[in-house]
């Protein structure tokens, strides 16, 4: 059975659907991971979570330790690992409180550890690997769950690429629109290096991305965080229905 393994973005970890066994504190060779993985059930499976910003939210996304993460996962037994992200929606179909499951990333960041191929690490007795990145996500966890979300009822829309930016402050106008000609839909802060480092460790990855405002020049008005976490309140509670949904589906992996 293929262990699930959840990166909580802003909002998950407030849903309260997981039932909590443990929680354990794992060091990694990269470091400390943003806090210990949770080790609980959620409808009747096991599940591992890590919130990616810290239990107290106090990491930015340019400071997340993502190998240390994904590294952790991993240890913990994580064979599949759904990372949940707040974006900002470029394409006009993607609204506030919109689910999307995204099926292409452009990477924008800088700066950040994006391998775990270097002074000498080796996998598997294999110097450094060039992962294949054509389809930067699984298709298995994609099409799982694109089919919890039929399941369940819950209007999700299936593609589209994830522009990934450092962070911590938001996006100008000229930027998004920049991104909107490179064929962007989203933009996020956390989706790189954390996808290509998922497949470095050949862990099936998918990310369900909830849009919690329009990217900067696409809506009237300056991007307040009350607007944000309005628009993340309804979308994080879709996400859990559609976790839940898809639980029977992820043993199947």
């Amino acid at each position: 059975m293929a262990i699930l393994a959840i990166i909580g973005g802003t909002g998950l970890d407030a849903l309260g659907i997981l039932q909590v066994e443990k929680r354990e504190v794992i060091n990694t060779p990269f470091g400390e991971p943003s806090g210990p993985v949770t080790r609980g059930i959620l409808c009747g499976q096991e599940v591992l979570f890590l919130p990616r910003h810290g239990y107290d939210h106090h990491l930015p996304p340019h400071q997340v330790n993502y190998r240390a993460n994904l590294w952790a996962l991993r240890s913990a037994g994580a064979e599949q690992v759904l990372a949940v992200a707040a974006v900002g929606g470029i394409h006009a179909d993607m609204d506030p409180g919109r689910l999307v499951i995204p099926d292409q990333i452009i990477d924008y960041t800088w700066g950040r550890p994006s391998t775990f191929f270097e002074d000498g690490f080796e996998q598997n007795g294999e110097g450094v690997v060039h992962i294949d990145f054509t389809e930067p996500y699984c298709q298995t966890l994609r099409q799982q769950l694109l089919s919890a979300a039929r399941t369940a009822g819950i209007e999700v829309h299936d593609g589209g690429t994830y522009g990934a930016t450092q962070g911590p402050r938001l996006e100008t106008a000229a930027e998004i629109a920049r991104m909107e000609r490179d064929g962007c839909h989203l933009v996020g802060m956390t989706g790189m290096p954390e996808a290509a480092l998922a497949r470095e460790l050949a862990l099936c990855y998918a990310t369900c991305a909830v849009v919690a405002n329009r990217a900067a020049g696409k809506a009237e008005g300056v991007i307040t965080m009350a607007e944000i976490e309005a628009n993340l309140k309804g979308g994080m509670q879709r996400v859990g229905e559609l976790l839940e949904s898809l639980m029977p589906l992820s043993k199947l992996g």
